[in-house]
């Protein structure tokens, strides 16, 4: 499927799937087929905006089209398992935004789903593909600012909404830890791997809605400190520090286009890099990593495999038990 045109779908018409839509048709035999909105309107409108052969006024037709080779799920986080396995079903690969479901128990019935199907199925994380956070990352791990034993990350935005927006509201699985909370969480997970004990709290919007959620990961070789809400901005600076220095990788750190290496524990000398800019907004290199992946004919991504997905929502379950948030439908 390398050079063979990999025919796309889009479930879920927001403002993320205009940014993915965009970045989609930067890449070579990448070809939008069709889009799918509750409302033909919306779709159509949608499909005129990106050049999509198609519109569907309903998730059920698209899932029909038989011309589709993968499909993105861009929908609210409640919906994310039963469409990305309603998919798979009907023999479609996806690529499901993230969190890939909201809890533990819905990934592990997607991921028995797609190897029963024999379909590939990647969750959206966008930034473990971004160049920067991804040489960030594979930098700390090499060892070039030492043993690392500590990760801050932050991801907080002041979100002024009627407790009926999506970001309010429990019955999409709202509030900040699932919308935003995940990138710090990812960003713990890629360095130190499953955290050996976790510490976590939470304030609540009217709703029940998390507003703010701060955890500690306790690994054996290090702490990770990490925060995330929707009533005030934060810089978004990641700081992943080592025995010999530290990276400071740039706001906004989840989709940075650079970072900075400080040497010596006293912030003696600072080295900027600047990766390339990113194509488009950077969705692009997980679009390619999931071609690439169906080229290969896999099932899942070695670079974020379905364990990844199992490992962080496990964490981001325990947080929640902790919290006390629960969503009504579970």
């Amino acid at each position: 499927m390398k050079n063979k045109t990999v025919n796309w779908g889009i479930i879920g018409l927001g403002n993320i799937a205009n940014h993915f839509a965009n970045d989609l048709a930067l890449i070579p035999n990448a070809h939008l087929r069709a889009v799918a909105s509750r409302t033909k309107k919306k779709a159509k409108e949608f499909a005129e905006k990106h050049k999509a052969e198609k519109a569907y006024g309903s998730y059920k037709k698209l899932l029909k089209d038989k011309t589709i080779d993968i499909i993105y799920i861009a929908t609210p986080h409640d919906s994310h398992a039963e469409l990305s396995i309603a998919a798979m079903k009907a023999g479609k690969a996806v690529l499901c935004e993230k969190p890939l479901a909201v809890n533990k128990k819905q990934v592990k019935k997607m991921i028995k789903t797609a190897k029963k199907q024999k379909v590939f199925m990647m969750e959206a994380f966008w930034s473990k593909f971004n160049p920067s956070v991804k040489q960030s990352i594979e930098l700390a791990k090499n060892g070039r600012i030492g043993e690392v034993n500590y990760v801050n990350a932050d991801f907080c935005f002041y979100k002024d909404a009627p407790p009926e927006s999506r970001m309010f509201n429990l019955d999409l699985a709202g509030g900040s830890l699932l919308d935003v909370g995940v990138y710090p969480i990812f960003l713990a997970y890629s360095i130190f791997g499953k955290p050996k004990e976790i510490l976590a709290t939470a304030r609540f919007h009217d709703t029940g809605a998390d507003i703010q959620t701060a955890a500690i990961l306790k690994y054996k070789k290090g702490i990770a400190n990490i925060f995330c809400g929707f009533v005030s901005e934060s810089d978004t600076v990641a700081k992943i520090y080592g025995t010999k220095g530290c990276i400071y990788i740039d706001s906004r750190w989840h989709e940075t286009q650079s970072f900075r290496i400080i040497d010596g524990t006293g912030s003696n000398k600072m080295q900027e890099i600047k990766v390339n800019p990113t194509r488009g907004k950077g969705f692009t290199y997980e679009i390619e990593e999931c071609m690439q992946c169906l080229h290969n004919g896999q099932l899942e991504s070695d670079q974020w495999s379905h364990k990844n997905s199992l490992e962080l929502i496990t964490i981001v379950d325990e947080i929640r038990a902790q919290c006390g948030l629960k969503y009504p439908f579970e």
